[in-house]
């Protein structure tokens, strides 16, 4: 008996040096990890289920991105639409995708 492809540990993409809010991927996909290189101010970031930079809320966010240098690991979560990456103020992010 063939044994099952294990999958892999991170995305096939990585978007750098995410300083303002941004269309990862315009379709569906797949967050593996945002890394916060430059932690900012107060304001947390966030993580959208959406291919648009406006209209996002609540109802289509799939994560926060905290206000502490570290990755923050989303296990692969798909996305329906796409990736919009929201950096909280000040902040620099690192994000895998695919």
């Amino acid at each position: 008996m063939a044994s099952p492809l294990a999958p892999l540990p991170g995305g096939t993409t990585t978007t750098l040096n995410v300083t303002a809010p941004a269309i990862i991927k315009a379709s569906a996909g797949r967050v593996f990890t945002v890394s916060v290189i430059v932690q900012g101010s107060s304001t947390y970031g966030a993580v959208y289920d959406s291919n648009s930079l406006t209209g996002n809320t609540a109802a289509n966010q799939i994560g926060v991105i905290a206000n502490t240098t570290n990755p923050i690991d989303f296990n692969a979560m798909p996305t329906a639409t796409g990736i919009v990456v929201a950096p909280g103020a000040g902040q620099t992010l690192t994000v895998s995708w695919s």
